[in-house]
């Protein structure tokens, strides 16, 4: 059988799945799902063994330190994503809710409600964690998956995939309610692409190749988990204070995150103390700084003769750079206004940031900079479905159409009008 003819069958078998899925009982969904946190924990040392095989390829072929980092299971993460499975299953329905409801003067009543999507497309890189929370979320939401993970990850994602499934079979639901593709071959990402008969939606989360990928071959609606180019401004009335506990937890909490700084944008007025004092916590703290003309001529003397190796001329690619590592671009701006205006043309929509105590200039700066979450005086570390309350995620999305931002289980959703009469007919 060849790869196309076993991905349609996938495709057929979801389809067949989704019908059944979306009929569900809550209390069937929430028995699967609480079902398949067992199985995760009990499962614990196979899916260890199976992530040491894909740390020692990704070791042997080079893997930049960062991707490792976001492949990397321990006890605790398998514990975490555990503990998303239970928080999903405590979280609301989202399906069969009433968005809104009228009646016609002569009778006739609609309802919108919400409804599953029906089969969704996942495809993604790096993260194991994300076969269960991708999984976990659809299930919820009424919905069949099919997953492609990395190949990087492929014994771990085989590993979680198979715990699923043996829930799936206890709880006495069909086992193509969660398929995952047993293949690393990417042609097996064109072939789901242009399977828009069986499959409603494709998400993809992974690096600029896959996006563009899916993006080009995707016959059907896309939502996109794209880069995460985030921006902080430290405006010139900004408490530094605040500012160096905001951008240490933002860049160096988990540096490989999509939701972690990776420029930082100073009004000029602010640049030489910051630079003095938070500059200084940030290379004490490794981290590289790229830094534009203006800013590497403030930059006190004494750290460029402590910290030669961690400063960098800043290129203009590097203020459109996801660096993912201990590294941030930092460029002085003139005003409000010119950071805004860098924002747009070099950000991703994703996430960004101000740092001020002018509560103007923090109203404009969140109304006017247009991506997915806009903070004040808080870390962009918060980008994420469990800080928001969504327990796990299935992903972040730049679109603007659907859903933005973290997607939780609404998203996962679409709707429909029902419409009950006694007879009316249209004039």
């Amino acid at each position: 059988m060849n790869l196309s003819t076993r991905l349609r069958a996938l495709g057929q078998a979801a389809q067949k799945a989704a019908p059944v899925l979306a009929t569900l009982t809550t209390v069937d969904k929430n028995h699967a799902l609480l079902l398949i946190a067992s199985e995760l924990i009990h499962a614990t040392k196979e899916l260890l063994s199976a992530n040491l095989q894909d740390l020692a390829q990704a070791t042997h072929h080079g893997v930049a330190p960062a991707m490792i980092d976001r492949l990397r299971l321990s006890q605790e993460s398998i514990e975490a994503m555990a503990e998303s499975v239970r928080v999903a299953a405590g979280l609301p329905d989202p399906v069969g809710r009433v968005l809104t409801s009228w009646t016609r003067e002569d009778g006739l009543e609609f309802q919108k409600i919400s409804i599953p999507i029906g089969v969704i497309g996942i495809i993604y890189e790096s993260r194991p964690n994300v076969t269960s929370d991708a999984a976990i979320l659809s299930l919820k939401a009424g919905n069949a998956t099919i997953l492609r993970g990395g190949s990087e990850a492929f014994h771990s994602n085989q590993a979680i995939a198979a715990c699923l499934e043996r829930a799936l079979l206890k709880a006495g639901l069909p086992a193509a309610a969660i398929q995952l593709v047993q293949t690393t071959d990417r042609e097996a990402v064109r072939i789901l692409c242009e399977m828009d008969e069986y499959i409603d939606c494709m998400i993809p989360r992974g690096g600029k190749g896959l996006i563009q990928m899916v993006k080009t071959h995707a016959r059907m609606p896309v939502i996109k988990h794209d880069d995460g180019i985030c921006a902080a401004f430290v405006d010139a009335s900004a408490d530094l204070t605040m500012a160096e506990k905001i951008l240490l937890n933002a860049k160096c909490q988990r540096p490989s995150a999509c939701n972690a700084i990776e420029t930082v944008l100073l009004d000029e007025h602010v640049a030489p103390a910051f630079l003095d004092r938070v500059g200084k916590a940030l290379l004490e703290a490794g981290v590289t700084l790229y830094l534009d003309a203006a800013s590497m001529k403030i930059l006190p003397q004494r750290l460029k003769k402590s910290f030669p190796s961690q400063l960098q001329e800043a290129r203009e690619e590097d203020f459109r750079r996801e660096f993912l590592a201990l590294s941030v671009a930092i460029k002085v701006v003139s005003s409000l206004e010119e950071a805004i205006t860098h924002i747009a043309s070099h950000g991703s929509h994703h996430s960004d940031l101000i740092i001020t105590e002018n509560k103007h200039h923090a109203e404009k700066f969140l109304h006017a900079v247009d991506s997915a979450a806009v903070y004040w005086n808080a870390s962009t570390r918060f980008t994420d479905g469990g800080e928001f309350g969504f327990g796990a995620e299935i992903g972040i999305s730049t679109n603007k159409l659907h859903a933005r931002g973290p997607m939780g289980l609404e998203e996962l959703t679409t709707y429909k009008y029902l419409i009950r009469g006694e007879g009316q007919t249209r004039r």
